[in-house]
């Protein structure tokens, strides 16, 4: 098995490819094929989240280029940007990972929130397509596609933004 456990210098050249939905690039460990069908096993920095066109380095000197898989998804086209960013700034409210292009707005498919975009005014179609959503304001992470926990008391997240205002008590 072809073992990847770092990136490669983003001009290098590949030699293989790796084709793989939005949720298993968010994984930092995972047992997968390569495109030709050899096995590989991913051991990554955790939290790392791999975007189309990334370059990892195996074990063994091969570069494999990262390329985002076709997956089930819905789609808003429109020339309104206002419109446009309002559905995006609703769907990010929900922490839906969302792709966003010139005129157009892409999410994971899931009917209620395809109702709430139309809602909004949007025209919504279903779609098989390449998914490789916003990466976030902080890096890393393209919405909370990626598993993680959070309970009711808050524990397992990061700081929250009262605890980030001056002169917040902890």
């Amino acid at each position: 098995m072809l073992v990847i456990e770092k990136k490669a210098a983003a001009d290098s050249t590949p030699t293989e490819r790796l084709v793989l939905p939005f949720e298993l690039r968010c994984k930092s460990r995972l047992r997968t094929q390569l495109e030709s069908g050899e096995e590989a096993g991913l051991f990554l920095e955790r939290g790392m989240v791999l975007r189309a066109g990334d370059r990892l380095e195996a074990n063994d000197g091969r570069i494999v280029e990262v390329v985002a898989a076709a997956e089930a998804v819905m789609e808003s086209r429109s020339d309104d940007a206002l419109l446009l960013a309002r559905a995006a700034y609703h769907l990010g409210n929900r922490h839906v990972a969302v792709e966003l292009k010139p005129g157009l707005l892409r999410f994971a498919r899931d009917h209620v929130l395809g109702e709430m975009v139309r809602g909004l005014g949007l025209p919504v179609t279903e779609a098989v397509a390449p998914f490789d959503p916003e990466s976030g304001a902080y890096g890393g992470h393209g919405g909370h596609a990626h598993p993680h926990g959070h309970s009711a008391d808050g524990e397992g997240r990061g700081p929250r933004i009262h605890d980030m205002m001056p002169g917040a008590r902890r």
